[in-house]
């Protein structure tokens, strides 16, 4: 960490410096933020970082967790896979989103539940959530994370997955899709997924403290239960905001970057404002991309769009690029519509303190 002569707290990120005291006495509202975090109007809040233009503004911990606490990022990892398959083909390992899924794993010679519309899947498919298997968490409907997590190859149990729909077709929320790409990564770049993560992402950001959960095999779970710093996820959504770049090198294409973030599928009868149950700003349609969700912020005054990562419990990586923002929240709500209350303090407090 550098050191400058600042009598008070001094943060270093992203390669500058920021004297935190004095920015936050020009923004009073975020000063309010953390009086009602202080107070339990948003409970079980464990950190709250805000970054503009690259320079952080707000770092702020709660609830005993510190700086170099690790978080569970829960199902926002799942963002952090959409970038790993786009390295993976912008290094030509995987040629496109176009390509078949089950031609990546030719060590599965058999499937209980094959259904000849698999031979059909794209990576395309996986990433959007329209793999058609027959599971919905979502809505906790059909939960098939937790009966994976009980087997040995949660790629193989994956896999195997009898369909509900012909693929392509149908969005439904799995954290199955994501774990296949677990696998394909590996198969297509012999490397396993810690180390092509490490090489080609965590490394260059400078990101060093982690923890992965693995299964039997030692797959690395892609759609959760990955441990981090939230200010390693704000480096995450700095990548995103400077479209793939991090201090001058282009880690992930623009390309990728555009296209997984474009996020044109419909998540029915969903908003995350509506959720927060919030009068600050208005409930608006969710839209999925390649595991990142698009939704408007509209106060009575303004609209932002917002780009963000999200897991149970209050996991969030929010960019909003018009105004040079990048927001990281982690929090402990795990299974409750509290864990939405973060849009809440992003449309009261966070987004009024950075417009014109």
């Amino acid at each position: 960490m550098q050191i400058v002569n600042c009598s008070f707290l001094i943060f270093a990120l992203f390669g500058e410096v920021a004297c935190a005291q004095s920015i936050n006495q020009q923004r009073p509202l975020l000063d309010s933020l953390t009086l009602k975090i202080e107070n339990n109007t948003y409970p079980n809040l464990h950190a709250v970082l805000i970054s503009q233009n690259g320079q952080l503004v707000y770092e702020k911990y709660f609830d005993g967790y510190q700086r170099d606490s690790l978080q569970d990022a829960r199902s926002s990892f799942k963002s952090i896979t959409s970038l790993l398959t786009g390295i993976a083909i912008d290094k030509g390992f995987i040629k496109n989103t176009s390509q078949k899924v089950y031609r990546f794993f030719p060590e599965y010679t058999s499937f209980q539940h094959w259904d000849n519309r698999k031979a059909q899947m794209t990576l395309k498919d996986l990433l959007e959530m329209k793999a058609g298997f027959d599971c919905e968490e979502f809505n906790s409907t059909k939960d098939c994370e937790d009966q994976m997590t009980q087997t040995k190859d949660w790629v193989k149990f994956s896999l195997d997955l009898p369909l509900a729909h012909s693929p392509g077709k149908h969005w439904s929320y799995t954290s199955s899709a994501p774990m296949i790409l677990s696998g394909l990564i590996a198969n297509a770049t012999k490397m396993n997924m810690v180390a092509f993560a490490e090489r080609y992402l965590f490394k260059p950001l400078g990101i060093t403290a982690y923890r992965w959960t693995m299964d039997s095999v030692h797959h690395g779970m892609t759609a959760g239960s990955f441990f981090i710093r939230p200010a390693d996820l704000l480096k995450i959504g700095q990548l995103v905001s400077n479209q793939g770049s991090w201090q001058g090198q282009q880690l992930i294409s623009k390309q990728w970057i555009r296209e997984s973030t474009k996020a044109k599928t419909v998540i029915p009868n969903f908003s995350f404002i509506g959720s927060a149950r919030t009068t600050a700003a208005q409930p608006q349609q969710t839209y999925y991309g390649y595991y990142w969700y698009r939704e408007q912020v509209v106060t009575s005054s303004s609209s932002h769009t917002i780009l963000f990562a999200s897991g149970n419990g209050g996991q969030y990586i929010m960019v909003l690029n018009d105004l040079h923002l990048v927001v990281v929240f982690t929090g402990g709500n795990y299974n409750s519509w509290k864990a939405k209350l973060p849009f809440e303090a992003l449309a009261r407090y966070i987004i009024p303190s950075f417009e014109p």
